[in-house]
């Protein structure tokens, strides 16, 4: 707190001494008298040993109102919308798998029909390609290799 000087003794530090400032009291507002609405009213009770006790009545606490519960649990309606939600889930991804095993049928079609139309029209170039058959014309038709073309 004070800082020591080298070469002085403790009893030749200076000491400086601070004096509080007062407080200035701030100007309260006049107090203005309310009037309770209700008065409470004031009873005496006579004790058995002649003691007399005297203080307000207070009113015994009303109880709450019941509320009507509802006739099915707040629980009980989450667990049926659950179930119901995990029933379409359910139901959604089997129409799913189906949807997808029926798309896998028809890209298989697709497919094998594609290598018959395309396996057709190999060989017929194939086949129709080749150059040292017999033609005969018989009454205006032609004949090559034994079928028959009009």
């Amino acid at each position: 707190m004070y800082t020591e000087t080298p070469g002085h003794v403790p009893a030749e530090r200076a000491v400086t001494i601070h004096q509080p400032t007062p407080i200035t009291p701030i100007q309260a507002a006049p107090l203005v008298p309310v009037q309770l609405g209700n008065v409470p009213t004031v009873a005496s009770v006579v004790l058995p040993d002649g003691r007399v006790v005297t203080g307000y009545a207070i009113e015994p606490a009303k109880p709450e109102p019941v509320v009507a519960k509802p006739l099915v649990s707040r629980t009980a309606v989450t667990i049926a919308l659950g179930g119901i939600g995990f029933g379409a889930v359910c139901g959604g991804l089997v129409l799913l798998t189906t949807f997808i095993a029926a798309l896998a049928a028809l890209i298989q079609q697709l497919i094998i029909l594609a290598a018959v139309v395309f396996g057709g029209f190999i060989a017929v170039q194939v086949l129709g390609s080749s150059r040292g058959g017999t033609t005969v014309n018989i009454r205006k038709a032609v004949f090559k290799r034994n079928k028959f073309h009009g």
